[in-house]
This record gives structure tokens, sequence and C-alpha cells, in this order.
């Protein structure tokens, strides 16, 4: 399948967030910006419930899935069944610094061995037709960025992988946690600039710290695309911008009430199927940041989604208190 897809803005796979409520709803406000999955560790895609893990609605196209491993033949396994479940990219966790994933020898503390995330590379290239990619950090622990980052990259680039997604932070594995490894290691995008200008011949997406629509836009310069994420989660509806600045298209909405609206079939459809409300209305609680109901609006769904037979009504509720806030305002 061939698919309209760009890495000119893409929204980051980030644990308990992008599940495929988040990515629904992500969709409606672009139809442009590329989707990523939470990571999906190889082994729970081989031998787990592979449509409840990565199963995800067409609606979401483009949408990529990220994997984490460290095995070439389990990886590939992996990218084989991604594939056959229509994602249009496979792409591999070399930044998560979480213990879980540092005790399965993936992840950030990859960023060690790149000849082993090259192998990965490579056979999982060999193994699907649609792009495989890398996102990673600009080292780990006591690595010289200007040294791990340019010989990361000089390695895996050896596989035929061409688009790498750099996190523009060191990780420290030791002494931080996941948490603080997105806020305390210093931001580098000058750096990340650098590796594009030494190799014009990749595709060189930033991540990290990247605050809002403009913020990504203006250190997009000298770089293919960007990749937001927690701003993206937080703020959604910063992303009813996205197809008019980074792809001079017109925007599908640009009024946050009227994405609530147009996501309605969804949630339905949804709920029809025996979903909590909670479970999709979670990520919609930053809507509304910064207008007038916006505290009611999170209220409302944080305390009534999680009900018995909640059902749309509790959204219309909620909406309901952000007109009268707004009117009143």
């Amino acid at each position: 399948m061939q698919l309209n897809q760009s890495h000119k803005f893409c929204i980051a796979p980030m644990m308990d967030w992008t599940d495929r409520h988040c990515r629904a709803f992500h969709r409606v406000m672009s139809r442009r910006a590329l989707l990523y999955t939470e990571m999906a560790v190889d082994q729970a895609v081989i031998h787990g419930d592979a449509k409840r893990l990565i199963g995800f609605d067409p609606s979401e196209h483009p949408v990529a899935i990220q994997l984490g491993g460290s095995d070439p033949a389990l990886l590939t396994q992996a990218a084989r069944i991604a594939e056959d479940f229509g994602y249009a990219e496979v792409n591999l966790n070399v930044g998560c610094p979480s213990d879980r994933v540092q005790s399965g020898t993936f992840g950030a503390c990859l960023m060690r061995e790149p000849q082993l995330v090259a192998d990965c590379l490579a056979a999982m290239r060999e193994a699907v037709s649609v792009p495989v990619t890398v996102k990673h950090r600009l080292g780990v622990d006591e690595q010289d960025p200007e040294e791990a980052l340019f010989a990361f990259v000089e390695t895996v680039a050896q596989s035929g992988v061409t688009t790498f997604i750099v996190h523009a932070r060191k990780a420290w594995l030791k002494g931080l946690s996941p948490k603080e490894n997105r806020d305390i290691p210093p931001l580098d995008y000058e750096i990340v600039r650098r590796l594009k200008a030494a190799r014009p011949d990749l595709e060189i997406i930033l991540n990290g710290g990247l605050a809002d629509i403009a913020h990504a836009k203006a250190e997009m310069t000298g770089l293919d695309g960007v990749m937001l994420g927690r701003a993206a989660y937080h703020t959604p509806f910063i992303l009813s911008r996205v197809d008019s600045v980074f792809f001079g298209e017109a925007d599908p909405y640009d009024d946050p009430f009227a994405v609530v609206e147009a996501y309605r079939p969804y949630v339905k459809s949804q709920l029809g199927k025996g979903v909590r409300l909670h479970a999709i209305t979670r990520h919609m609680l930053g809507q509304f940041t910064g207008m007038p109901g916006a505290r009611r609006w999170r209220q409302i769904l944080s305390t009534e989604a999680n009900r018995d037979g909640a059902g749309w009504h509790v959204v219309e509720r909620a909406l309901s208190a952000v007109r009268e806030a707004r009117a009143a305002a």
C-alpha cells in the first residue's frame, strides 16, 4: 500500500500515551502528520495478542509502528507481523532509557552497540517492503555526543536505513529516571544540524523539547523534519495547524469544538465495542488548554468518564460547560 507519507512533521511514540485512541484523535486535526505507536516489544508482538497490542483503525494512516528489541531474528519476525497489519513504516527504538528496557538490552543502551543496531535494521529491511527507520539519542552516560552520535550514524547507515530521528539529548542510564531523562540532559539542536550537514544523503528528523508548532517550524531549519512529543499530547489542539504550517494545505478544522464533534463517530464506534469512555477521553483532556472552561472540561471528563455507563453524553456535558465559560468570559 502506497501512502502519502512524510517525515516533515511526526508525533512521537510515547509509552502509555500514543495508543490507538490517541492517534485517532490526533488524526482528526491533521491529515498529514505521521503518527507513531507506543513502543511494542518484539517478543510481545510475536507471542502475545498482536491484534490487541498493535491493531489500529485504518483512519489513523499514515501510521508507523515502533518496535523494541535487539535480536535481529525476533525483530524480523515482529516487523513482518507489523507489515501484515498494514503499518506504513517500522521504527526501531534506540532511545528509551527505562530500567525495563535496559534489562532487555534494547532502547538507549544500544547506543553503545551501533553494529548490533545496524545488523537488526539490515535484517528488518530485508524482511519487509515498507521503510525501516531508527529513533535514537545523542549518546549515553559518559559518551561524548560529538563522537558517539556521528560514529553511531556512520555505522548504522551501512544497514541501508536512511531516516534517523534524533532525540537531541543524551540519556543517562544510571542515576536518572525516564522522566528526568526527558528534561535534565541538555538539548543540543545544533549537533543535529551538524549531523545533517555532514550527511546530506540521510533524512534527519529532530525530536526533543519542541514546545509548539512555531518552535518546531523554526528549529526545522537545516533539517528534514521534526517530531513533536509531549506538546502534541498535552495541548493537542495545536495539531490543527500542522497541515497549513508544514504542508501548505488546508487545515481540517480551526475550532476545538468542531474537532471534538468530528471525533464523535469514532468514540461511539469504540463504545459500541465495549471500550470504556475514559480510555478514549483521557487523551482529550488538554483540548481546551489556555481557553475559558478548560478546567471544567478536564474535571467533568476526569470524574465522570470512568463511571459505568458513561457515554457520549458526558462529553456533551463537558462541551456545554466550556461553552458556558466562554460565553461568560
